[in-house]
């Protein structure tokens, strides 16, 4: 059995910085208030007028990852793609892909599990060269948030935390089984489903019934108990890091480096904290670009190899926590 491993990474993200001070300009709120909260001081939004929706800033990314890979796009056997945003209701982005890359007639999933969306993707992804059945395969998380939330004081509590952005990876086979993605470790519970979601438009409330519910319907914009969420994810990332690490032989302090979902500041730094992780073993980028969602373990991962910080033997663990409720883990040794 093969493993696999990335050889290319890139990211995406629209050009509009929107700070904090921005955002108290819309809604009552303010740069301290939000940064004790989330650690967020700005973000990117996607402008008014340009070309960038989930699917195309999917496709600017994955231009980058194949590039760097050292292949081209009629090397990628199939596609995956992460993203609780796609452009349509369906069909997916996986296929919009595809067509925005000029790609033959490759295979397209799309995952839908939100934060966890990335991880989730990557794990498909594994199994699949794993297996044997495709030997290069594009991962993308990408990310439309900023067009569907509630920018009134209303919506502070969620509004202020997410971003628009994507990024994307190229997988492919490793011969040796003890480099590349060693495991994944993928968990869900699906009681707390209504504790993080967009409940409408659903099929069983469809479009008509919240045009005629009016103002008093706002079940179209993302509704989270932010206390309750946090509460959890503590206790859910620490327990799938260990999980990988146990499975693999490894310790806490064998960890180079760890990309957990950039959700919250305070999570990453409690996780660091739990694990007694250095600054350097541990890469946060949530100040500059909020939470992207299935976008942010990419992000964060391409800008962390970007930077120098990831190298050729170092154990590197994705983590992430989200909507659902759904979360895993990936260890790599990076190849």
């Amino acid at each position: 059995m093969y493993n696999s491993k990335i050889i290319g990474l890139g990211k995406y993200v629209p050009e509009n910085v929107v700070t904090n001070d921005d955002l108290s300009k819309m809604m009552d709120t303010n740069d301290a208030w939000i940064q004790e909260r989330t650690g967020i001081q700005e973000r990117r939004w996607i402008k008014e007028g340009t070309d960038d929706t989930s699917a195309t800033m999917g496709a600017k990314a994955a231009r980058i990852a194949i590039e760097r890979a050292g292949l081209t796009k009629d090397d990628i056997d199939f596609i995956v793609f992460a993203t609780l945003s796609p452009d349509y209701y369906f069909p997916g982005c996986g296929v919009q892909i595809q067509d925005l890359l000029d790609m033959p007639t490759v295979g397209a999933l799309d995952v839908r599990n939100q934060c966890s969306g990335f991880v989730y993707a990557i794990s498909v992804a594994d199994q699949f060269i794993k297996t044997g059945m495709y030997k290069n395969i594009l991962v993308i998380g990408a990310e439309y948030h900023s067009n569907g939330l509630d920018k009134t004081t209303r919506g502070r509590g969620v509004s202020v935390i997410f971003g628009d952005g994507a990024g994307a990876c190229v997988l492919t086979r490793e011969e040796d089984n003890k480099k590349g993605i060693l495991s994944t470790h993928l968990h869900s519970e699906g009681k707390y489903a209504d504790k993080l979601v967009v409940a409408s438009p659903s099929i069983k409330h469809w479009v008509p019934e919240i045009i005629e519910a009016g103002e008093e319907d706002i079940s179209y914009y993302p509704y989270m108990d932010g206390t309750f969420v946090f509460k959890h994810a503590v206790v859910r990332f620490s327990e799938v890091i260990v999980e990988g690490l146990e499975k693999n032989g490894l310790q806490k302090e064998d960890i180079d480096m760890l990309i957990p979902h950039q959700a919250n500041l305070r999570i990453a730094q409690f996780i660091q904290k739990k694990f007694r992780l250095s600054d350097d073993q541990i890469f946060n980028n949530i100040m500059k670009y909020g939470n992207t969602t299935a976008a942010s373990v990419i992000i964060a991962l391409t800008e962390a190899w970007e930077e120098g910080k990831i190298k050729t033997g170092d154990n590197v663990v994705l983590a992430a926590f989200g909507s659902g409720f759904t979360w895993g883990s990936v260890i790599i040794k990076w190849a």
